[in-house]
């Protein structure tokens, strides 16, 4: 992973439904068009959340992977 993806990572692990997605909101804000987000989240809601973001803000969800311990791994491209 280069030094640019590791800047937008997310990290909302240990935080329970809305503050993944507030948080992914709020860290989101000012990046550009485009911008792959690694977002980590273990909240059992947090894929439907993100899902309902993307749908709703244009981003696209791109990739989950289970990391293990119940934690999420997403991608997301920025719309």
């Amino acid at each position: 992973m280069t030094e640019q993806a590791e800047a937008y990572r997310i990290d909302a692990i240990g935080l329970l439904c809305p503050l993944p997605i507030l948080r992914f909101k709020k860290r989101i804000q000012g990046l550009p068009s485009g911008t792959l987000v690694e977002f980590l989240a273990d909240d059992p809601t947090s894929r439907r959340d993100l899902q309902a973001l993307c749908d709703m803000a244009g981003h696209r969800l791109e990739w989950v992977r289970e990391e293990g311990d119940g934690v999420l791994r997403y991608g997301v491209y920025l719309a």
